[in-house]
């Protein structure tokens, strides 16, 4: 899958996570390549987004590390080895994009106020660098038009597209994505899709949790599922969709191959 280490981006290594007694991810182990786009399935609760939130530091692990570019940024409670000083974790931090199922723009801001913030707070860049870097963005995502409105007046898939602008903004070198169309009406799925392809082809790195089978099998080098906090079966996409090997995954793709056809009768 990753045939030389040194190409290797991000890695989990035996990283278990719990909420109280409640074990959520369960000594994962994976590896994400520079310039890879690995899509992650599985049923609710499987841990799929908890996952994307200990990799961009929303939730502590207690066990195990996540490293970027071989440099631990989480680490269990009772592993310090290789911390790295407060101002390296927060320039790798800065390298993490993320983008939400709900948007999460900020209401009172412009459209163009919520891509400029953490730039400007953040890494301290000039009001016309950040505006013109804002603009490029929207642009990119096709919502040059749309710089002056607030998060309200904007469709779904414009929200969500504005969250992806606005993540950019960082210049990560990983996007993750967690469930980003999920909450959209079916015909705002498109335009959301044709972003991630085009950051694909361009070759961001990306960490997709999605149920977007036909994006999955365009456009990623990897497939997981997920189910109970581990990783049960990774494959080549259309590898894993096709030809699961484990029980488990063929019973999910099963019932999820039974939803669509329920939606689109």
């Amino acid at each position: 899958m990753i045939e030389n280490h040194q190409d290797v981006y991000l890695e989990l290594k035996n990283v278990w996570k719990s909420f109280g007694n409640l074990k959520v991810l369960k000594g994962v182990n994976l590896k994400v390549g520079k310039g890879q786009v690995v899509v992650i399935i599985g049923p609710s609760g499987s841990g799929k987004s908890t996952l994307l939130r200990c990799v961009c530091l929303l939730e502590k692990i207690q066990e195990g590390s996540i490293e970027v570019e071989k440099i631990p940024i989480a680490y269990g409670d009772q592993d310090s080895i290789g911390k790295p000083d407060k101002e390296a974790l927060n320039r790798m931090r800065q390298e993490i994009g993320m983008v939400f199922q709900s948007f999460n723009l900020f209401p009172h801001l412009t459209v163009l106020e919520n891509i400029t913030l953490a730039p400007k707070r953040v890494k301290k860049i000039e009001e016309k660098i950040a505006l013109d870097l804002a603009n490029s963005l929207l642009d990119r995502v096709g919502l040059s038009d749309k710089s002056e409105e607030y998060p309200s007046r904007l469709s779904g898939g414009q929200q969500q597209r504005a969250a992806i602008a606005r993540a950019l903004a960082m210049k990560p070198k990983i996007m993750l994505f967690d469930e980003v169309t999920s909450a959209l009406d079916p015909e705002l799925v498109g335009e959301v899709l044709r972003v991630m392809r085009q950051l694909a082809k361009e070759g961001m790195t990306m960490l997709v949790v999605t149920h977007e089978m036909g994006f999955a099998k365009e456009v990623a080098d990897r497939a997981i599922f997920m189910d109970d906090g581990q990783i049960v079966e990774e494959d080549l996409p259309e590898t894993l969709f096709s030809k699961p090997k484990e029980t488990r995954t063929r019973s999910f793709l099963h019932q999820l191959l039974e939803r669509e056809q329920n939606l689109n009768e």
